[in-house]
């Protein structure tokens, strides 16, 4: 389509919300799965320091978390190939999935840390 001299095109906004939105959820996202991470690095640090039995139920429990942390990135990543609208419908399995993994990092400060 050709534009008329004299006139100006100004570029829409339609979708851009959606992009906003989408981003700034998977930056809230990335920010709880960061400091999720740091939480379990700080379980691994003081499982070298426990005692061999209290070291091997801590090595278990990072095994069970570090398997929730790589879940909740694959979350991620299908998050950041969804496209459109479609995003949203990816939102309740995200939201399980950080359910989980806070919920175990949690308990394991609690009896760990």
């Amino acid at each position: 389509m050709a534009i008329p001299r004299g006139k100006t095109v100004i570029p829409t906004q339609e979708g851009k919300g959606q992009m906003d939105e989408k981003s700034a959820y998977r930056q809230k996202l990335q920010a709880r799965l960061d400091q999720w991470r740091t939480e379990i690095d700080k379980l691994e640090a003081k499982a070298v320091e426990a005692s061999a039995d209290a070291r091997m139920k801590i090595d278990d429990q990072i095994k069970e978390l570090r398997k929730q942390q790589d879940a909740a990135s694959e979350k991620l990543k299908e998050l950041d190939d969804a496209s459109g609208e479609a995003w949203k419908d990816f939102k309740s399995g995200v939201e399980k999935a950080w359910d989980d993994l806070g919920a175990a990092v949690k308990k394991a400060t609690e009896r760990f840390g």
